[in-house]
């Protein structure tokens, strides 16, 4: 198996937004904001070469179809992109096989699609895509909170392509291997049924935490964002897989994190913390 580091693209987000009930002079501390409140948001993605010859995307970012007016909102910044990322080790677009999404959030699924001959079609176009159905049911027909979040050109072309397939959800919300080869936690207090991926590499055990936790910042348990449907239940799930974490030794793959890529954590008087912090190319050689 081979692992790489795919940067899509930078933005910003409102930091009381990201940090909900914490007040600012205590998230600023780790998440500096600037003039307009807002912080430095990352969108990196985890690609997996595996030994059946399968190159995996786990998530695809903004993406570059939407409005001027819209990115407006999000002040992107820097010069990464999904295609660049990609060709900078050697893939295109076509050579993906399969792209997992976490969620279906427009930072998540954005790129996953893309216009062409003003037809909007999927992004890759070899590629099967994964999700699940709860939580597609539940984003075609979002609630009023989340509206803004799940929008239609996103995720309809990539249902219409035929490309869309469904991981089973399992009663305890683990499972064991799903058919790409790792296993998925699904967790509901960002979203319904978002899928974190775990995956096994050689004989460490690397997590790509998405939006259960979108910074290093975010570790204690209160720090908990003012966009997750079920804040409580986002802090109960943040406890028991901080606890599995530790016990574990798990590398955490921050997808939302400028400056902090992987870390892993240890319990302190404070709660859980993190105990050492790795540039991709570190933990690839660790």
């Amino acid at each position: 198996m081979k692992l790489y580091s795919i940067e899509t693209g930078n933005f910003k987000l409102d930091g009381g937004a990201m940090f909900g009930v914490v007040p600012k002079s205590i998230w600023e501390k780790t998440n500096p904001a600037d003039e307009n409140n807002m912080i430095e948001i990352a969108s990196r993605s985890l690609l997996i070469k595996n030994k059946k010859n399968k190159l995996i995307l786990i998530d695809c970012g903004l993406g570059e179809k939407q409005s001027d007016k819209f990115f407006k909102h999000y002040y992107r910044f820097g010069d990464d992109t999904l295609e660049k990322s990609l060709k900078k080790y050697g893939f295109s677009t076509d050579d993906v096989t399969d792209v997992f999404l976490t969620h279906l959030h427009f930072d998540h699924v954005g790129g996953a699609t893309k216009i062409e001959k003003n037809k909007i079609i999927p992004t890759f176009k070899n590629a099967t895509y994964w999700s699940n159905k709860e939580h597609w049911k539940y984003a075609v027909k979002p609630n009023e909170r989340e509206k803004a979040s799940f929008l239609k050109e996103n995720l309809l072309p990539i249902e219409e392509s035929g490309q869309l397939k469904f991981i089973k959800v399992p009663k305890d919300n683990y499972l064991f291997e799903c058919p790409l080869g790792f296993d998925v936690l699904f967790v509901d207090g960002h979203t319904e049924k978002q899928m974190i991926p775990i995956v096994k590499y050689g004989k460490k055990t690397i997590v790509f935490v998405a939006d259960l936790l979108p910074t290093a910042g975010h570790l204690p348990l209160p720090y908990v964002m003012s966009y997750d449907v079920r804040p409580l239940r986002t802090l109960k799930e943040k406890k028991k897989f901080l606890e599995v974490a530790v016990e574990n030794n798990f590398f955490f793959f921050f997808q939302h994190d400028v400056t902090t890529v992987i870390a892993t954590v240890k319990n302190t008087e404070k709660g859980v913390r993190i105990n050492k912090t790795y540039s991709f190319q570190e933990f690839l050689d660790s």
